[in-house]
């Protein structure tokens, strides 16, 4: 495993990979320091979420390596077909999948690699933020929306 980090307008993020592709994007407090020697796949996503922070890239396209089950994994591959600048709720993917808004909300939770899968774009019913494990919670998912042009009430 290898990491690297980056500064984002959201905070310090660690980008962490296994072998060829991406593993995992998580929000740290910077005393951690690189591991392993610097990556392609890493110096790529950091390229690509620079270019998103900045208003210029709409849709990830670095290799992903997702841990988890098959549902989790069927709400990852959901979240990731819901446009830059839009949303999905949890409701609703729910249904398409054939399970309960909950079920969906923990698979959200436990996505290993937020911002390139965008559980952001997830909210409740009628529009609420709903949660967010990431940064400082639902802070970080107001602005990662306020980012893509979305507001929430």
């Amino acid at each position: 495993m290898t990491i690297c980090f980056i500064d984002s307008p959201v905070g310090r993020l660690a980008l962490e990979a296994e072998g060829e592709a991406l593993s995992a994007v998580r929000w740290t407090n910077g005393a951690e320091r690189a591991v392993g020697k610097p990556s392609p796949i890493l110096n790529e996503a950091a390229r690509q979420l620079e270019r998103y922070f900045a208003g210029k890239l709409k849709r990830f396209d670095v290799p992903l390596v997702l841990h988890g089950t098959d549902f989790q994994r069927r709400v990852w591959a959901m979240m990731c077909d819901i446009p830059y600048g839009e949303t999905a709720t949890y409701g609703g993917m729910a249904m398409a999948l054939g399970s309960g808004p909950r079920a969906v909300g923990m698979a959200c939770g436990r996505n290993a690699l937020p911002i390139v899968v965008p559980c952001h774009r997830v909210l409740g019913s009628g529009g609420s933020a709903g949660g967010y494990s990431g940064g400082r919670g639902l802070p970080t998912k107001r602005r990662l929306l306020a980012l893509e042009g979305v507001m929430l009430p």
